[in-house]
């Protein structure tokens, strides 16, 4: 398994449309998101200049999974999808905040994986290792998602530190909450 990351004009071409390709597979076909997208592909308005991705690749090169992060000094999903999962505070607009959205782990070329994608699987943990360390190259601190509400007992089983950033909220059916989880720093060497 290899992991590369950077935006979309950073990436080969071939593997941003792998990406684009695989997130609609997953998060449209497989898991019957209703999201209005290029046919084959899966973007949105989110999907801009400044956006970073996280790809992870199997030994074949197929895209088994992905991050995206976008900063919280522009527009974001939280912010102006899902506002109402922060309660009464205000959406994080800062340059050491960053959103984490269309994570997803999940090999379709493996015949041992589960349907739905996993949090807690060995691929998932080592994407979500490989975004921190990308989101900490970009400055964060901290990252900032909306997530289904087992994933915050999944994050600190793993070893993460993650904590609510207001209640969960049904959302079309769902238990949704905004989740922060904080971004390890490199160790400072005296200089």
């Amino acid at each position: 398994m290899d992991f590369i990351s950077g935006t979309a004009a950073g990436l080969n071409p071939a593997t941003y449309a792998s990406l684009s390709r695989y997130r609609r597979k997953l998060f449209i076909d497989t898991l019957g998101w209703q999201l209005d997208s290029p046919p084959g592909e899966e973007r949105d308005q989110f999907d801009r200049g400044d956006t970073v991705y996280v790809v992870a690749r199997n030994a074949r090169g197929a895209v088994t999974g992905c991050a995206r992060l976008l900063p919280t000094v522009a527009p974001y999903l939280l912010a102006e999808v899902f506002p109402q999962l922060l309660g009464d505070l205000p959406a994080p607009c800062a340059p050491e905040v960053w959103e984490l959205s269309r994570f997803a782990a999940l090999d379709f070329d493996s015949a041992q994986t589960s349907a739905l994608p996993s949090w807690s699987s060995e691929l998932a943990v080592a994407l979500l290792h490989q975004t921190l360390a990308c989101a900490a190259a970009c400055g964060a601190r901290h990252l900032i998602t909306v997530s289904p509400i087992g994933v915050e007992r999944l994050l600190r089983r793993a070893g993460f530190h993650a904590r609510r950033a207001g209640p969960p909220v049904m959302v079309d059916g769902h238990p949704l909450f905004a989740c922060w989880i904080e971004v390890p720093q490199a160790p400072s060497h005296p200089g």
